[in-house]
């Protein structure tokens, strides 16, 4: 079991070894109650920009299975947040997954979950981003990779701002892309072209004007992307250190963010696969054409500049919390003296500013990557993440943990039993390629962990807890 120090005690050790820590670690400021967690946590799901610009990439390999294949990752994900809603107010911690893993499961596995979620933070931005372009076109014909690196580097202005304002300001950006969803929902359902059987016939358009067969393997590889679809539920548990109220409100913000995300995705994404012209068109998955066909151009014009405030929306969003990931490493001595020094130091608005450039700068690089590798990538480690999530899971309850208090799941041990044998059969079906590029990346941050972080074990990789939220019991409240 890690090494988990609230944040007040840092052994001196680390802190001779490390300069930035001489004060002891830093803490965020708890600054947002249940709504402002849940308008973040809510807009760094964002439904609508993951629905125009995730979801037709489902739409043109799986066609009217697209739908069915949400709606079970969808069901994955309820068992996935009630791993998260226990495991995150058991461990409120910045460090998210990694917090969690590490004190239950171990170091290595704490730092390998690390890395798979600085995978998922770094790449998930840019590959949103880069939708932007595509949603301007009524107004302004741009190329997708300048458009997305822009977004990013704007993102990453945004982010060094204070972090209540952000929770408004993201607000008012998930409104309108909630509108833009629902124009969607109604239009498809009033043009039916085809009845509800349609969405469980599995059918995909096919070269030459043939229509193909979705087998049923093709649905579990395509679940790794399903999952990424409603993932950012878990921004909750990233911003639980500055939740007023942790162990209360991170179960409840996980779980509602889960069930009001899936029915802001899965009911249009219904409605387009009924409302679509022809199999071709469905397949093709431009959302935008298919909803100036239902209405008009000014219509389309509304609901694309929507997409495009919610992709930028979506941006602000990743980037606090992808900067908090990196923070809490640097934190808990996860990289040398200096760089630890750098990426926690708190700017005059008490957000990471050296971590949120440390997140947006490369994202903004990303945007000039296949976007179809970058799909990949985060899907297998998605994946891969969630299954180590539902390992500690499993390990949550032994000794002084099964006293702590927390919300706890229902159905425990079956639920994350059966999450993880899902999950690692998921897995196997992902393509081959980027389950080597994901496993790669994994072999080179284990080398790290044995030839840097395990021989300072006394002074790196200590994950720490905030002063105010140590283990409690459960006769405390």
């Amino acid at each position: 079991m890690t090494d988990t120090l609230p944040t007040a005690e840092a052994p001196e050790a680390a802190l001779a070894e490390a300069p930035d820590s001489s004060r002891g670690p830093r803490q965020l400021k708890r600054s947002i109650g249940i709504v402002g967690g849940t308008l973040l946590t809510l807009s760094c799901v964002t439904p609508a920009s993951t629905l125009f610009v995730v979801v037709p990439d489902l739409f043109g390999t799986l066609g009217t299975a697209t739908a069915l294949t949400i709606a079970i990752g969808s069901l994955l994900c309820v068992a996935v947040a009630f791993c998260y809603a226990e495991l995150g107010t058991l461990i409120p911690s910045a460090g998210g997954e990694y917090a969690m893993v590490s004190t239950l499961a171990g170091r290595l596995a704490g730092w390998l979950v690390f890395v798979l979620s600085l995978l998922v933070v770094m790449i998930v931005p840019p590959v949103i981003a880069m939708g932007t372009a595509d949603y301007l076109a009524p107004i302004v014909h741009l190329a997708p990779a300048p458009t997305g690196a822009g977004v990013m580097l704007l993102a990453t202005l945004a982010g060094l701002l204070d972090l209540r304002a952000n929770a408004w300001i993201t607000g008012v950006f998930l409104v309108l892309e909630v509108i833009a969803a629902g124009v969607v929902a109604l239009l498809g359902f009033t043009h039916a072209h085809r009845g509800a059987g349609s969405l469980v016939s599995m059918r995909v358009a096919g070269t030459g004007g043939h229509t193909d067969t979705v087998t049923a393997m093709l649905v579990v590889s395509g679940l790794a992307i399903a999952l990424f679809v409603t993932q950012g539920f878990s921004t909750a548990v990233y911003l639980s250190e500055e939740l007023e109220n942790p162990r209360r409100d991170v179960a409840r913000t996980v779980i509602a963010t889960l069930a009001i995300s899936t029915v802001i995705i899965l009911v249009p994404v219904a409605a387009i696969t009924v409302g679509a012209p022809d199999l071709a068109a469905l397949t093709g998955g431009d959302i935008g054409r298919m909803v100036t066909a239902w209405s008009d151009s000014a219509v389309g014009t509304f609901v694309s500049l929507c997409v495009a405030l919610a992709i930028i929306n979506a941006g602000i969003v990743m980037v606090i919390q992808n900067s908090r990931v990196l923070f809490a490493s640097a934190r808990d001595q996860a990289w040398p003296g200096p760089v630890n020094s750098l990426l926690s130091r708190l700017g005059r608005f008490g957000s990471p500013w050296v971590a949120t450039l440390a997140v947006g700068v490369p994202g903004a690089v990303l945007c000039f990557v296949d976007l179809h590798t970058l799909y990949g990538v985060t899907g297998v480690s998605v994946t891969g993440m969630y299954l180590l999530v539902a390992v500690a899971a499993l390990l949550a309850r032994r000794g002084a943990h099964g006293r702590t208090h927390a919300w706890r799941m229902p159905l425990w041990p079956a639920v994350p039993m059966v999450l993880i044998a899902v999950l690692a059969y998921v897995l196997s079906r992902q393509e081959t390629g980027y389950l080597l590029w994901t496993g790669g990346i994994t072999a080179l941050a284990t080398l790290y962990w044995a030839l840097y972080l395990r021989p300072r074990k006394e002074t790196r990789w200590l994950v720490s807890l905030p002063e105010d939220q140590r283990a409690l019991p459960e006769a405390s409240e």
